[in-house]
Parts: structure tokens; sequence; C-alpha cells
């Protein structure tokens, strides 16, 4: 079992991995050896996942994500391929744990009185400024 936080675990079953060839510096090694990792799990039908953290790690996910609610995460930085796969399951929690996080609800609030008066004040003030730079009219 992956231990994401202390409620929530996934199960290691739930999470594939397909090896593919990375770009980059390496030279020769780089056309024979298939050292990227590419992590898929299925968010949508994951039963360790309750709905709420479900539609949050969807949206979180953004373009990582399909319409089906496959998240794909493709870990290339490294030259080995255990060091990629590791990279890509530690995206993946981090993905999941940030999920997890219920997000603070905001709390509307209302400008104070002395607020209002000082906007009003500063309003006026910048007016009888206009004001003063305006031509001055033809009767004098």
């Amino acid at each position: 079992m992956l231990r994401i936080n202390r409620n929530l675990w996934l199960d290691p079953g739930e999470v594939s991995f397909t090896y593919i060839r990375a770009g980059g510096p390496g030279g020769q090694n780089v056309n024979k050896v298939a050292s990227a990792a590419q992590l898929r799990f299925d968010a949508r039908h994951s039963p360790s996942l309750d709905d709420d953290i479900r539609d949050r790690l969807l949206s979180i996910a953004g373009t990582a994500a399909t319409k089906d609610g496959v998240i794909v995460i493709t870990a290339r930085r490294h030259r080995s391929q255990e060091m990629n796969r590791d990279d890509a399951l530690g995206r993946l929690i981090a993905l999941i744990q940030k999920a997890s996080e219920k997000p603070k609800r905001r709390r509307p609030t209302r400008p104070s009185a002395a607020a209002k008066r000082r906007r009003t004040e500063g309003k006026q003030h910048r007016a009888g400024l206009k004001r003063m730079r305006a031509r001055v009219s033809g009767d004098e």
C-alpha cells in the first residue's frame, strides 16, 4: 500500500507504468533504452478515493487528466528507469495530497465605515484637484 497521508492509502495495483524512450542527453543509450516512465492512474474509478478528493484531484491535474478520468504523468528527468518511476510516483502522491486538503471557505467581508469614509474623501479630493485644473470661464 502506498501511503498518501495518515488517513489515505493507495493500492499499488491501481497504478500502472509503461516505459518509453526519452530524448535529451545520453548518447546512443537514449536510442536503445526506454528510460522514461509513464504512470497511469484511473482516478475516476479508484476505490481508494472519496468523491470530494476525486473531483479536486481531476481539477488540479488539469491537462494530465484525460476525458475518462485517467491521470497520465510522464517522468523523464533522470537517466535511469527506476529513478523516473519513483519521480512519477512522487508526483502522483503530491497531487493526491494536495487534493486531499479541503480548501478554506472564503468568508465574505464588508468594508468598514472608516474605509468607506476614506474612499469618498479621496474621491472628493481628486475631484477638487481636477476642478482646479479646469479652464476658467470667459466671464472675467
